[in-house]
């Protein structure tokens, strides 16, 4: 009988969808040329002024399900999941949809319907007829992706702020271990909404421009819209889940431990967990959020465990902070990197202007392009409560 514990997990296939464009072949050319046109000005999301985004510009699948499953979050999902099809025939041949699961990760669910229900509501008196409560729930997006997919395996949402897509890989991997599932569909989506977007521009935590990870011109975050989904199996692929890393410090409800003591932990955990060394791994994808405090944090913390020579980025300058989709859809940039026979890294994209107060980290240059085969990457998530997750892999 084969040890599942021991079993190797292969992200056999990624889709994504985000400010960068709408399939992997745009975003991955996007990405390695440093395209940051798709972070916005507009003046319809804040309740006064306006502020930068990174907006989804597709035109959106229609969603012919039930009325509950109909909203623009599942939308992105589904666009993601028109990608995967070829992927998803090929995994349900061999596998029974009792043991395929889906673990996803979402913040804003169909808050945005929700927003626009309570308007009609204060304007008319009565909710649309299109609306449905149950849009908001978080469990909303796994419902609709079995529904879409035709899987019964165990389905759920986790929501964990700008981790919960990240934790969603960790999870499912805990699952096939553990012989409950097979294989997962995981992955994030999270969709523009006023509710986000106003809080955090209450917290002072948005940018008045695009924003500039790392800088001493760093101002806060731009938030942005994406899906991001993926295939776990342990039968095909090329790319692996080598290691994942999670703590909680619950150092503050917003604002992450001054000296990144539980992100160090996570990237640490990560590298045990991997069998390697900090000097194995060629790439850091960095949570870069453009706040003050998290970059910082972050710069100490990859300084402590990994020095100032691994190249490392944050992708947030530009396609902006997905919060629930965050985790995954970096994830998959890294998974679309080393794809690339270039060995081309991801850029860090900012206005150059170092920040002298943090340590000093590698960050890349926009065609910078490795020495070396690009075989081991790790991505960080770092959420509100201190929720830090480390996911590294490789081919």
């Amino acid at each position: 009988m084969t040890n599942k514990k021991t079993e190797t997990i292969y992200l056999s296939d990624f889709s994504l969808v985000n400010a960068l464009g709408n399939n992997n072949s745009d975003i991955c050319q996007n990405m390695l040329s440093g395209k940051r046109d798709g972070l916005v000005k507009r003046d319809n999301w804040l309740n006064q002024g306006s502020v930068f985004v990174g907006e989804v510009t597709a035109k959106l699948p229609h969603i012919s399900n039930d009325k509950h499953l109909n909203t623009r979050n599942n939308q992105l999902a589904k666009l993601a999941l028109q990608s995967l099809q070829t992927e998803l025939i090929d995994l349900k041949k061999s596998i029974s949809a009792d043991r395929i699961g889906v673990i996803v990760g979402t913040s804003t669910s169909g808050i945005f319907e929700g927003e626009q229900a309570v308007k009609s509501l204060n304007n008319n008196e009565k909710f649309p007829e299109n609306y449905d409560y149950r849009m908001q729930e978080m469990y909303n997006l796994a419902e609709f992706i079995s529904d879409e997919v035709d899987v019964d395996g165990p389905a759920f949402t986790i929501s964990t702020a700008c981790s919960s897509s990240a934790k969603a890989f960790i999870t499912a991997k805990e699952m096939i271990h553990a012989g409950i599932i097979d294989a997962a569909i995981v992955g994030g989506v999270d969709s523009l909404c006023g509710m986000t977007v106003n809080g955090f521009s209450a917290l002072n935590s948005t940018s008045s421009h695009i924003c500039q990870p790392s800088s001493k011109n760093r101002d806060g975050i731009n938030l942005g819209e994406a899906a991001a989904l993926c295939i776990l199996r342990t039968d095909k692929g090329t790319i692996k889940l080598l290691g994942c890393g999670e703590t909680s410090d619950a150092h503050h409800m917003s604002a992450p431990h001054p000296e990144g003591e539980g992100a160090v932990s996570a990237m640490k955990q990560t590298l045990v967990e991997a069998k390697l060394s900090a000097s194995d791994v060629d790439y850091i994808n960095l949570h870069g959020t453009a706040t003050r405090k998290n970059d910082s944090m972050e710069a100490i913390a990859v300084n402590h465990v990994f020095g100032d020579k691994t190249p490392c980025s944050s992708v947030k300058g530009m396609i902006g902070h997905t919060l629930g989709a965050a985790g995954a859809t970096e994830i998959g940039l890294c998974w679309l990197m080393l794809q690339n026979n270039d060995n081309i890294f991801i850029p860090h994209c900012w206005d150059n202007e170092v920040d002298d107060e943090i340590p000093a980290i590698a960050l890349t240059k926009v065609g910078q392009k490795s020495d070396v085969e690009l075989k081991a990457c790790l991505s960080n998530s770092f959420a509100f409560g201190g929720n830090n997750v480390s996911v590294l892999i490789g081919k």
